[in-house]
C-alpha cells in the first residue's frame, strides 16, 4: 500500500488501531466515492471487524497512495437514521 508521509508520520501515530487491510477494503468496495476539488479522493466504507464503524479514506489524485484514513461518525449516523449521509468535501492538509 502506498502512503504519503503525512500517513506514515501523522495518521499512523493518531489511528494507529486502523488495520491496513480495512483501508485496502474500504478503497477496493467503497459505499461511497466521491473526488474532491483538490483532486484527491474520499472512500468510505463500513468495518465489520471495528464494530460495524465507517471508515473514511482519503487518496491522493491516483486513487492509490493514501493520505489520511480514520472513523467517521457523522456518516455512521446518517447511514442509521436511513437517510442519505451529507458528504461535505474534505479539506486537505
Amino acid at each position: 500500500m502506498k502512503t504519503t508521509a503525512y500517513f506514515r508520520e501523522v495518521v499512523c501515530e493518531k489511528h494507529p488501531g486502523i488495520a491496513q487491510e480495512w483501508i485496502l477494503q474500504v478503497t477496493a468496495e467503497p459505499l461511497e466515492r466521491r473526488q474532491q476539488a483538490d483532486g484527491r479522493f474520499v472512500f468510505w466504507g463500513v468495518v465489520p471487524e471495528a464494530g460495524g464503524r465507517v471508515l473514511r479514506v482519503v487518496t491522493l489524485e491516483d486513487s492509490q497512495t493514501v493520505h489520511n484514513a480514520f472513523f467517521d461518525r457523522g456518516f455512521r449516523r446518517s447511514l442509521l437514521r436511513g437517510g442519505q449521509p451529507a458528504l461535505p468535501d474534505v479539506p486537505g492538509p
